[in-house]
């Protein structure tokens, strides 16, 4: 059987759909949580019959990659340079396990996780109007990051001068 490409372009229901072999075993979970996309923020939200900022204040941490800042659920950490997700209960499973944040349904421990989570990277970090998360992108490359197609720089902002001065620390008009 051949595997799928990821690329950036690779749709959320695909990704999730090659995601989709969790097994619920709860190890992703006992090892830090999912970071949420906006829309995650909403749904799990009502389901808690919260706010958003509610929820933000009382369930999740900023966390901020490639110069954009999203939220994961909190962990308990007992200790640890990880932890344990909020959300995880050691009888039950995931608590949110309808509303999980997208990042957990995409992630898996089969072939297609490094290349998801490098689209998760590049969909919902990597911001191409940024010049500080465009040079912070070529950083992780430079430094050997995974990429996918459509990741490259010059795909991200094909306008080569505008590259350019983004790279170049150069004022964008």
């Amino acid at each position: 059987m051949e595997i799928p490409k990821i690329t950036k372009k690779t749709t959320i229901a695909e990704a999730i759909r090659l995601g989709n072999s969790c097994k619920k075993c709860g190890k992703c979970c006992t090892y830090g949580s999912g970071i949420l996309t906006k829309s995650d923020i909403t749904f799990m939200a009502r389901k808690l019959k919260l706010t958003e900022e509610g929820l933000k204040k009382t369930s999740l941490e900023p966390i901020k990659k490639f110069n954009t800042t999203l939220y994961r659920p909190l962990t308990i950490k007992k200790g640890k340079p990880y932890g344990t997700c909020i959300f995880y209960n050691k009888k039950k499973g995931c608590l949110i396990h309808e509303v999980k944040p997208l990042q957990c349904k995409i992630a898996s421990c089969k072939e297609h996780s490094e290349d998801l989570m490098v689209w998760f990277d590049l969909n919902y970090f990597v911001n191409p109007n940024d010049p500080i998360s465009i040079r912070e992108w070529k950083l992780y490359l430079d430094s050997g990051g995974k990429n996918i197609p459509g990741g490259k720089l010059k795909e991200l902002v094909p306008d080569k001068e505008k590259l350019k001065k983004m790279l170049n620390y150069e004022v964008l008009k």
